[in-house]
């Protein structure tokens, strides 16, 4: 993918001179900024976010719950912060990616075009019916051309990343996914080293929906849609 504006909230000069060199490179556009203030205000302007969390103004936490709460701009975190919790901590506030640093130039520019490959508006095929794109599961429809998901009459907002697991599922919606498949498919990596993102995922998706069944989980198998009655 390029071609795309790029907003980097990085308070590092060195990693920040590196990565807009090396995004530069590749035919993005970059505008970085080092406070969290300033990565709000310039939000409507970008196509990717590449957000620090050791901001000086704002934890980049809260920056990215507020930025969740009006966009869905894919955002990959870049931290050196480790514990796992931090990593879950990203995941729910609605990251598309996370990296620790140090990380590797282009393990970063691979992860961003698999991010935007997946962010990108599905086109429907010529003849394709639109009511091929609307699944129901009980009470709950989800339109995978718009990328909506509505209970019971009442619009759910799912992340990103939510969204691309339970359009996985509802795609096929007798078929079984294991969790190397959904790995493989969402995150581009059946054997990511943070996998329990996608126990988190699924765990999001339950209860923003308060569908605790709308994915079941068959153990030792994998996961498919359900209908929770």
């Amino acid at each position: 993918m390029t071609g795309m504006r790029v907003l980097l909230v990085e308070d590092d000069d060195r990693l920040a001179d590196a990565l807009t060199t090396a995004l530069t490179g590749r035919g993005h556009r970059v505008e970085r900024v080092v406070r969290a203030g300033d990565g709000l205000r310039l939000k409507d302007g970008c196509d990717f976010v590449l957000l620090d969390l050791g901001l000086p103004d704002m934890d980049g936490l809260d920056m990215l719950r507020r930025l969740r709460r009006v966009s869905a701009v894919p955002v990959i975190v870049i931290t050196a912060r480790t514990e796992e919790r931090a990593v879950l901590r990203g995941l729910r506030a609605g990251a598309d990616d996370y990296l620790v640093k140090p990380f590797k130039i282009m393990e970063l520019l691979a992860r961003m075009d698999a991010v935007a490959r997946r962010s990108a508006p599905v086109r429907g095929a010529g003849g394709r019916s639109p009511a091929a794109d609307l699944v129901e599961a009980g009470d709950v429809r989800i339109d995978l051309r718009a990328r909506e998901v509505v209970v019971d009459g009442r619009p759910v907002a799912l992340t990103r990343r939510e969204f691309d697991v339970l359009a996985l599922l509802a795609r096929e919606p007798g078929v079984v996914r294991s969790r190397e498949e959904i790995l493989d498919a969402v995150w581009g990596d059946a054997f990511l080293a943070a996998s329990r993102s996608l126990d988190v995922h699924i765990a999001g998706i339950r209860a923003k929906t308060g569908r605790p069944g709308l994915i079941r989980t068959l153990r030792g198998t994998g996961y498919r849609l359900g209908v929770d009655g």
